[in-house]
């Protein structure tokens, strides 16, 4: 089997810190997200993934619950539309695509950093409706290669965050101005949530990583008018957080009363 090598860039190494947590994920018994893609890309790159600090059977259910709920939210937009189109903002090394395997008359498009999608081309098969972007999601460029003539889902898992808030306001209304209507999935971590995972992003990493907060559905309402807030979920009260471990679904019991804390990840879904 070819292995893949990878440079290690910001981007790269939280794509395949995400990775891993979903390969372990698959190999635990019970498997939230069941991710035998993930597997398998794994297995081919060279990488020493048993050297990394940053994930581990621990933390590993956590970052599957995050992506089924948006594969949750993702099947429910096309059981809607039959015919559609899907934009995966910033999707680093996720397999979203093959886990819902949507049918043909979808149109599902990945955008993320070229180095990123130049690991994704050579670890991931083609395949009818897919396409990969290559390209900042903050560049305005991508817009224009994706069509506007059939409802648009894009969802955006662990992608906020990261960004400046005024690049992440502004791609917010380019979204609208280009697609005029349809649906974004994202989520956010709120002021404590940023401080937190800062804290651990030096640690393993050396440098903090994430810019925005977001603490309450207001911050994203302000953005825009033509935003409408459909469903605002803290990550530890969505359904998908039922298969994560007794321990942490206690702490959540315990944090219920606390927004600060209960709402460290909220998922968000909007329309325009």
């Amino acid at each position: 089997m070819t292995q893949v090598k990878v440079t290690l860039d910001r981007a790269m190494e939280t794509s395949l810190v995400t990775l891993y947590g979903k390969a372990i994920d698959a190999g635990m018994t019970p498997s939230i997200l069941h991710d035998q893609a993930a597997v398998q890309a794994v297995s081919r790159i060279d990488y020493d993934f048993a050297g990394m600090k940053a994930m581990n059977e621990r933390v590993a259910p956590n970052a599957a619950a995050r992506s089924k709920h948006f594969d949750d939210w993702t099947r429910e937009f096309l059981a809607e539309h039959e015919s559609a189109t899907v934009v995966h903002l910033a999707c680093g090394l996720d397999t979203r695509v093959w886990r819902i395997d949507p049918g043909p008359s979808v149109a599902w498009f990945d955008v993320d950093f070229p180095d990123v999608i130049d690991v994704r081309r050579k670890l991931f098969p083609e395949r009818a409706g897919y396409r990969m972007i290559a390209s900042s999601v903050t560049n305005p460029g991508w817009f224009a290669q994706i069509p506007v003539d059939r409802p648009v889902l894009l969802v955006a898992e662990g992608l906020t965050m990261y960004l400046d808030p005024a690049d992440g306001q502004a791609l917010f209304r380019a979204i609208v101005d280009h697609f005029g209507h349809g649906t974004f999935a994202f989520d956010t971590h709120n002021r404590l949530g940023v401080w937190l995972v800062n804290i651990m992003l030096k640690r393993v990493f050396g440098n903090a990583m994430l810019h925005w907060p977001v603490n309450s559905r207001a911050d994203i309402d302000r953005i825009d008018p033509r935003l409408h807030c459909e469903d605002a979920v803290s990550a530890l009260l969505a359904p998908s957080a039922a298969g994560l471990q007794r321990s942490t679904r206690i702490f959540t019991q315990i944090i219920r009363p606390f927004p600060a804390i209960r709402d460290l990840g909220i998922y968000f879904r909007y329309t325009f």
